[in-house]
């Protein structure tokens, strides 16, 4: 058996910076996925993406994934069975408050009938996002589309989430997605909320419901911003309701 010293491995190794050659594409893909293993986008004990789904995701070849998910295997970091492959960090269950689900919308929990689909662009937010967010017209920003729809195409929902410079810049595991944003690889960020309170940002938020004229359905709109007033997130979703206009406000503190 091949020896492997403790430069070999991602959990030793940590999450360095890649020059071009220094390591295989699949030992780079292997760091990053270890990465999201370890801020939680993948709790420990859930099922991983399938294959596809992570070659999408990293925008390799489902060979290059095969080989990475091997790299975890090896140190201890990904189970697979007969069901799938699984994280295996220690740590304790991530929690999942009701409040805190992004976007706002998302269906929690998730319908396994129901039709769903989120990525995440770098481009120039909606102009009343860029307003909200105060970014310079045409300044571009980590954009987030979600769609939902049910088995029978009924409850149709679609959110389009804009994050500020401001969340970028404090919250690490945002900042990340800036180079891989294209607008096209599936992308949950269903955690982001709690990524920010984990960062030390005590999250305000103000939504605002109006149902829309002539049509069963209301516009939300969701604004976040922080202890200091600085807005971190913004959110418009379109879903089939039935309600009048309805403004509520809530506050809730950093992780400690």
């Amino acid at each position: 058996m091949a020896r492997h010293t403790p430069h070999d491995h991602p959990h030793t190794a940590g999450r360095p910076a890649h020059r071009s050659g220094d390591r295989p594409l699949y030992w780079r893909i292997a760091t990053e996925l270890l990465g999201e293993l370890r801020d939680g986008t993948i709790p420990p004990g859930e099922r991983l993406p399938g294959e596809r789904q992570l070659a999408e995701h990293f925008r390799v070849s489902r060979e290059t994934v095969r080989q990475a998910l091997d790299v975890l295997r090896r140190d201890g970091l990904v189970a697979t069975d007969r069901r799938g492959s699984h994280a295996t960090l220690p740590g304790p269950p991530v929690e999942h408050p009701t409040s805190l689900a992004f976007p706002v919308g998302a269906r929690r929990p998730a319908d396994p009938r129901a039709v769903d689909r989120a990525t995440v662009a770098w481009e120039a937010p909606p102009p009343g996002h860029a307003e909200a967010l105060g970014l310079a017209p045409h300044r571009p920003t980590l954009v987030h589309r979600y769609e939902s729809a049910g088995a029978d195409g009924r409850g149709r929902r679609r959110a389009v989430s804009s994050f500020s410079a401001v969340a970028l810049a404090e919250v690490a595991e945002l900042g990340r997605y800036r180079d891989r944003a294209d607008g096209t690889s599936s992308v949950q960020l269903r955690r982001a909320y709690d990524w920010m309170r984990r960062a030390g940002l005590t999250l305000h938020h103000r939504d605002t419901i109006t149902r829309l004229p002539d049509a069963p359905t209301v516009r939300v709109t969701r604004l976040v911003q922080d202890q200091y007033a600085r807005p971190l997130e913004i959110t418009d979703l379109v879903v089939d309701a039935q309600r009048d206009a309805l403004v509520y406000e809530f506050t809730l503190p950093a992780a400690v």
